[in-house]
C-alpha cells in the first residue's frame, strides 16, 4: 500500500500514514474503509484531486482549540498532528476541540478517538462526506453518510468504542459489493425513483442511502452538517466531490473533534469506576454485547495468521506500484 501511494505523488510521510490507517481498518474488519480504498487514493493523488504532498497546518489556536487545514490532503496525517497538540490542550482546560478544514475521507473515525481514549481521553468526532442521504421526507441527497464515533478509556483493555455511519451502511461498503460483483441488501438503499435497489451501481451512481432511525438519524445528520462544514469552514456535503473518482475538484469536506479530560469534571478514577459499573451490568445481561467487542479477536487473529485480500486488489496496488 505505502509504495502503490508513494509512486502515485504521495510523499512518504503520508503513504506511511495513510497505509498504517487503511491497515488498522483491514485487521478489524472495515474492509470498506482498508484495501480497498488504494486505488481511488492512489488515483486521486495522480490526477490532482487530493494533494499526496500537502502538510497539514495549524491555522488559528487558542487555549482549548485547533483548527487544521489539512490542504486537500489526506485526512490521517492531520488527525496525527492533532494527536500530537489537542492532549495537553484537554490536560490544561478540561476540554479541547479541533476543526480540520478542507479534508478528505476520514476512513474509520474510531481508530482516531480510540488513540485517544488510550491516553485517557473521552473523545468525540464526527464528519461530513459528499451527499447521500436526504432529509427526512425528502427524495434528494443533501447531507452524506456523517459518521459519527465516540470512544471511553476503560480501566483495563481496549478502550470502548462506538463507531457509525447516520446511513443505514457506509458508502464504502457498497463500494466493496460493486467491486466484488455482489448485490447489496435491500433496505440500504434507493434507486433515482426512491425505488429500493439492490444494484450497487445504481446506488453508488444516482441512489439515495437511507438514514439509520428514520427521522431522527437525519436530524442527527443535519447536526453533523452543521459542526462539521459551517463550523470548520468546509464544503457543504452538497458541495463535495466524490471520494471515489479521480475527476473534479477536492471533496474539502471537514471533521471536528471533541476531547474531554475526565480528571477535570468527576474525576478520572470515579469516571472509570462508574464506566466499568455500566459495561459490567451490559455484559451481565445474557445475550448482551458491548460495541465494536470483536475488535481484540480480530486483531489477535491478524497478528497469528495474517490478513486475507483479494487478489485483485493486491495486483491492482502492485501495477500502481510499478511493481507488476
Amino acid at each position: 500500500m505505502r509504495a502503490a501511494l508513494a509512486n502515485s505523488n504521495v510523499s512518504d510521510a503520508n503513504a506511511r500514514s495513510v497505509a498504517a490507517a487503511l491497515l488498522a481498518a483491514e485487521i478489524d474488519g472495515r474492509k470498506g474503509h482498508g484495501f480497498s480504498r488504494i486505488p481511488s487514493y492512489a488515483g486521486q493523488a495522480r490526477t490532482g484531486k487530493v494533494d499526496g504532498m500537502a502538510e497539514p497546518e495549524i491555522i488559528k489556536e487558542l487555549p482549548g482549540a485547533l483548527m487544521i487545514d489539512v490542504k486537500s490532503g489526506y485526512f490521517y496525517p492531520a488527525f496525527d498532528l492533532a494527536v500530537e497538540r489537542v492532549p495537553d490542550k484537554a490536560r490544561a482546560n478540561g476540554v479541547a476541540a479541533v476543526a480540520f478544514h478542507r479534508s478528505h475521507h476520514c476512513g474509520v473515525l474510531g481508530h482516531h478517538v480510540e488513540t485517544l481514549a488510550e491516553k485517557g481521553f473521552v473523545a468525540l468526532v464526527m464528519g461530513n462526506t459528499p451527499q447521500a442521504m436526504a432529509p427526512w421526507g425528502g427524495n434528494k441527497a443533501l447531507f452524506g453518510t456523517q459518521p459519527l464515533a465516540f470512544a471511553s478509556p476503560r480501566e483495563n483493555g481496549l478502550p470502548l468504542v462506538m463507531d457509525m455511519a447516520l446511513t443505514q451502511v457506509a458508502r464504502g461498503n457498497i463500494m466493496r459489493a460493486q467491486q466484488e460483483g455482489k448485490p447489496i441488501p435491500e433496505g440500504w438503499a434507493t434507486d433515482a425513483q426512491g425505488n429500493p435497489t439492490t444494484d450497487p451501481e445504481v446506488a453508488l451512481r444516482e441512489g439515495v442511502l437511507l438514514p439509520v432511525g428514520g427521522a431522527k438519524g437525519a436530524a442527527l445528520g443535519l447536526m453533523i452538517e452543521i459542526l462539521a462544514a459551517p463550523l470548520t469552514g468546509s464544503a457543504l456535503s452538497t458541495e463535495a466531490t466524490s471520494f471515489f473518482t479521480t475527476e473534479g475538484e477536492p471533496p474539502a469536506v471537514g471533521e471536528f473533534l471533541i476531547v474531554i479530560d475526565p480528571e477535570a469534571f468527576a474525576g478520572r478514577a470515579q469516571f472509570q469506576t462508574r464506566v466499568e459499573a455500566i459495561l459490567e451490568s451490559i455484559v451481565a445481561q445474557e445475550g448482551a454485547r458491548l460495541p465494536g467487542g470483536r475488535r481484540a479477536e480480530l486483531r489477535k487473529q491478524a497478528a497469528e495468521g495474517g490478513l486475507d485480500v483479494p487478489a485483485n486488489l493486491v495486483e491492482e496496488a502492485r501495477q500502481l506500484a510499478g511493481q507488476a
